[in-house]
């Protein structure tokens, strides 16, 4: 009987989407047997600091990736937007099975609304692009940066450490977590990061034995709209630490992408938001074009203010 082995990080969340991902696998393959892999990565080492003041990409993402370059597992499972747009050349995402939801969602005491929230509430976010656009709706709450697993955050609503959180939807819908929500943030108000809601299959190119297995869960309006959306960071630049909002629909019946796509100023006095389509099969293409489009209009002016905001708010963690 094959052994797979499988690398992920060890949080609950990433454990629930790695037994997802094989559970669907077993329905084409029920005679493979798996061997989740927890793999510790430098995100995960550093709970202090907020993600936004850590410098480099790939901190939840590349001791996975090293594993799978080093055989110790055999392919590795990601959020998404944890794998940088330069995944290493060696490196496929071979596989992008059906995204989960995009939207953000609230989650507070007695289940209040954003609206309702006393003036002053303190919410939490490690997401500078959620802590802009909630300041850019509520200028008297106290956004302040949080850590931790998805229970940890919760918790600490229960403790009094914060009046309210933000979180993604998908992270709480694999974990069969949505009683705790108080209000799924509308895709208007709350552009969600580029890549949410969806996995990723990252496993050596040369295995192609490997990949055609992996194939079945290939989910195509999927990748195409992703394929959209990392093309466009990947094009903007701008850094780390640059906040964006972007996602893409794909309609294959309608040979057509939608994508939305908006960047802030650190003081959040300057907004581009612009939407765009472009053909189903064209969706680097499209990444590209909305990209220029926002160059143009001066989206790299807006990331260069972002790097004092950062220091700025690293202050409020202590």
């Amino acid at each position: 009987m094959k052994l797979i082995k499988v690398g992920t990080r060890g949080s609950r969340l990433a454990i629930a989407q790695t037994q997802i991902i094989l559970d669907q696998l077993s329905k084409f393959y029920p005679d493979v047997k798996y061997e989740i892999v927890k793999i510790v990565t430098s995100g995960d080492l550093d709970k202090q600091h907020p993600l936004f003041s850590m410098d480099r990409k790939g901190i939840f993402e590349k001791e996975l990736d090293e594993s799978v370059l080093n055989n110790k597992v055999d392919f590795a499972i990601h959020s998404i937007k944890d794998v940088p747009t330069n995944i290493h050349t060696n490196l496929t995402i071979s596989t992008i099975p059906k995204r989960e939801s995009i939207k953000d969602v609230l989650i507070s005491k007695k289940k209040m609304k954003l609206n309702n929230l006393p003036q002053g509430s303190v919410v939490g976010t490690s997401s500078l692009r959620r802590a802009i656009q909630l300041v850019l709706l509520r200028k008297d709450l106290k956004v302040k940066p949080i850590r931790g697993n998805i229970d940890t955050r919760i918790e600490k609503i229960s403790k009094g450490e914060y009046d309210a959180i933000i979180l993604a939807e998908a992270g709480l819908k694999r974990l069969a977590k949505t009683d705790v929500v108080s209000q799924v943030l509308g895709l208007n108000e709350f552009l969600p990061a580029p890549g949410q809601g969806a996995l990723a299959i990252v496993c050596k190119k040369t295995n192609k034995n490997l990949i055609k297995f992996l194939s079945v869960l290939e989910h195509e309006p999927s990748r195409k709209s992703i394929e959209v959306e990392r093309m466009f960071i990947s094009k903007i630049g701008g850094g780390c630490r640059f906040p964006i909002g972007a996602y893409a629909i794909s309609s294959k019946q309608n040979n057509n992408i939608k994508f939305f796509a908006k960047v802030f100023s650190a003081d959040g006095s300057t907004q581009l938001f612009f939407n765009f389509d472009g053909k189903y099969n064209s969706p680097k293409s499209l990444g590209t074009r909305a990209a220029k489009y926002f160059v143009k209009k001066g989206a790299i002016k807006l990331a260069q203010g972002w790097d004092q905001a950062v220091i700025e708010w690293n202050k409020k963690v202590n």
